[in-house]
């Protein structure tokens, strides 16, 4: 195991410098700090809270690890989730320390070796999340709230995001399109690979092949002026839609002011259907949906990491594959209109 002597040799410091470095008790200069915190980065050296140093004593605690994106961007839904996970936890008498580290994987074995939580939530997980492996190798208890992809020995939940959007294709085509849009989530959520962008885009792309209609993929961006440019050569087009559906939900609003700035009339014009929104983001308007249960999700994921700590306590080791549980998607029409 590293420990501060080791981190001070590698720095070329006292290992009482070091000690000034991590409790910020003395002025020391950038330099040497710098040189200290590369050190400990390079060794993997993790400070353990000393009221927390056995393995058999509890925080109590679940780190909630949110991935930022580079440039501040971040999506409106994240706080509902952290929100609803935090009161999940204090049900099962846990509290919640929110991690928005962009490095997540270094984040992580932090808060796993200094003892501040007993089990992790990792959100926004991607097909092949580096954040899951390193978790595994650990061996900390984790749950993920996301689709991964295979079998990757961590309980997780999520949405059936590939069934949710070939329903809203095949509901555009029984209502008579031929021509459908799907704008999905943004471009940086697809190169990513988070499960819920490449899975929606897969089940529009399937529904198109089982119903035969033309379903052209399109990415959104968080960049509202592009998006209008491209909202307006979709829309003004010769073989324009006739149906969108729309997965980045967050931007709804923007999205149903732009189709009516291009001439398009809904529902009279343009059928819109929503994929995964809340219901405050439809500004104010009614349109067919499928709506994210994120208290149903957020219940589950918090569930299973407890039971993870659990299983971790007891050096209980599944026979059968860690579970899941993937929710249904439920269609929801326009309500009526008083």
């Amino acid at each position: 195991m590293t420990t501060i002597k080791d981190v001070a040799l590698r720095a070329g410091v006292a290992p009482s410098t070091v000690s000034y470095v991590l409790s910020g008790s003395r002025k020391i200069s950038e330099e040497t700090r710098q040189a200290v915190q590369t050190a400990i980065d390079e060794l993997g050296y993790h400070p353990r809270a000393s009221a927390r140093s056995l393995r058999s004593t509890r925080t109590n605690v679940i780190a909630l690890a949110l991935p930022r994106v580079p440039g501040g961007y971040h999506r409106s839904v994240d706080g509902r989730f952290a929100i609803e996970i935090c009161d999940a936890a204090r049900r099962h008498d846990y509290d919640v320390l929110l991690m928005t580290d962009q490095h997540g994987v270094p984040g992580l074995r932090r808060i796993a070796g200094s003892g501040l939580a007993d089990a992790a939530i990792l959100m926004a997980v991607e097909l092949e999340d580096p954040r899951v492996e390193a978790m595994r190798e650990i061996g900390f208890p984790t749950a993920l709230l996301g689709s991964p992809s295979g079998e990757v020995g961590l309980p997780w939940t999520d949405l059936d995001w590939e069934a949710a959007a070939a329903l809203a294709v095949h509901e555009a085509a029984v209502a008579g399109h031929r021509r459908i849009a799907y704008l999905a989530t943004t471009e940086h959520e697809i190169l990513a690979r988070r499960g819920y962008a490449v899975l929606g885009v897969a089940g529009a792309r399937r529904a198109g092949d089982e119903t035969g209609a033309q379903v052209t993929i399109h990415d959104s961006t968080s960049d509202m002026v592009r998006l209008d440019g491209r909202l307006r050569s979709l829309l003004t087009a010769p073989d324009a839609p006739t149906a969108l559906v729309v997965q980045h939900v967050s931007a709804l609003p923007h999205i149903l002011a732009a189709c009516t700035a291009a001439g398009r009339r809904i529902p009279e014009d343009l059928w819109v259907f929503a994929v995964g929104n809340l219901p405050d983001d439809m500004g104010g308007r009614e349109l067919p949906r499928i709506e994210l249960p994120i208290s149903e999700l957020a219940d589950e994921v918090t569930r299973l990491a407890v039971q993870a700590i659990a299983d971790h306590a007891t050096q209980h080791t599944a026979r059968e594959p860690a579970g899941h549980r993937r929710l249904s998607p439920v269609l929801l029409p326009p309500r009526a209109v008083s």
